[in-house]
């Protein structure tokens, strides 16, 4: 189980760091650019909002699927 819980103000770079499983989850909606270095500064809710998504629902989504793991 993962113990890493994100939320909308979860820096991207710390969820790359600490929980990559969570990447396809990123790829699914569109976000193929967590490597970039605006990914590296920006948090999961300001990547959803440049990517058109809905912030909580996609948290939501996303502590869902990784408790699956």
């Amino acid at each position: 189980m993962i113990m890493f819980k994100i939320t909308p103000e979860t820096p991207l770079a710390d969820i790359i760091e600490n929980c990559p499983e969570a990447m396809p989850a990123f790829q699914a909606i569109g976000m193929h650019c967590l490597g970039c270095a605006l990914a590296s500064g920006e948090n999961v809710e300001q990547a959803c909002a440049v990517h058109g998504v809905d912030p909580e629902e996609f948290v939501n989504d996303l502590n869902a699927y990784l408790e699956t793991l």
